[in-house]
């Protein structure tokens, strides 16, 4: 077994809907080499506890449905191994704190598919560009990569401490998107506006943490937010642009750096 046990237990956090700190239940389970977290719930479901609720899909890391707290940690449950946590502690397995409980691991996370459409669509540019770099290509293309596995949404602090509606900010994961279709080069869009009011961009104080649970390693804070953030000062909060602007008019901002 390479010095691993031959039994582990899993302290799962279960509960209701509006059961909010829930309870902990325990479970002992044989040690698989190999095994994920996923595999060891799917496990206690069928053979200890079938009323148990969870999420998954694919088990490939490809779907974001299996995301969970794993330890204190918000991650995927298919891409966490048992053999890479403490097996002399128990393995603790709490749903997402940031969104209301349905049931046990499942989490009410429609909120985040409400945002998304508040998002300004793509609007593609009338003298689109003929000929793009690869590296035009690979700043949007990263921001392609999110599974919405949420979990950006749930360790953001912003998010996780305002109100159940979390009217005023859009969270990390839909500043990915927006800044995905910012860097598109065939798009014209402004979004710059969004972003100063309805994204509630300004609440985000770039403390990264939403780029480290990301599974797809998109650098969310560098690449996302602190470029959006430069657009939104370009755009609105430039002292020169505003002399400027009363001096020659109002241009319009593509939301360019």
């Amino acid at each position: 077994m390479n010095g691993h046990p031959e039994t582990i237990t899993l302290r799962i956090n279960r509960g209701d809907a509006g059961d909010v700190e829930g309870r902990f239940e325990e479970f002992q389970l044989s040690y698989a080499e190999g095994m994920v977290v996923l595999d060891a719930v799917i496990q206690v479901q069928k053979e200890q506890a079938p009323d148990l609720a969870l999420r998954w899909n694919c088990k490939a890391a490809r779907c974001g449905s299996c995301s969970a707290e794993i330890n204190g940690k918000p991650r995927l449950q298919c891409k966490t191994r048992v053999s890479d946590l403490d097996l002399t502690q128990p393995i603790t397995v709490s749903p997402l704190r940031t969104f209301p409980r349905i049931k046990d691991l499942v989490t009410d996370v429609s909120w985040n598919y409400r945002v998304n459409r508040m998002v300004p669509a793509m609007k593609y540019a009338k003298n689109a560009p003929k000929r793009v770099y690869q590296s035009d290509v690979d700043r949007a293309q990263e921001m392609r990569k999110c599974i919405e596995c949420f979990l950006c949404q749930d360790v953001c602090h912003v998010l996780r401490y305002q109100t159940t509606e979390k009217p005023a900010f859009i969270g990390p994961r839909f500043l990915v998107r927006t800044a995905g279709l910012d860097l598109n080069p065939f798009d014209e869009g402004d979004r710059t506006g969004f972003l100063l009011t309805e994204a509630g961009l300004g609440m985000c104080n770039i403390t990264k943490c939403c780029t480290e649970v990301c599974p797809e390693e998109i650098h969310i804070t560098d690449n996302a937010i602190i470029p959006e953030k430069e657009r939104v000062v370009d755009a609105h909060q430039d002292p020169l642009r505003g002399i400027l602007s009363g001096l020659f008019g109002k241009s319009k901002s593509n939301g360019s750096t």
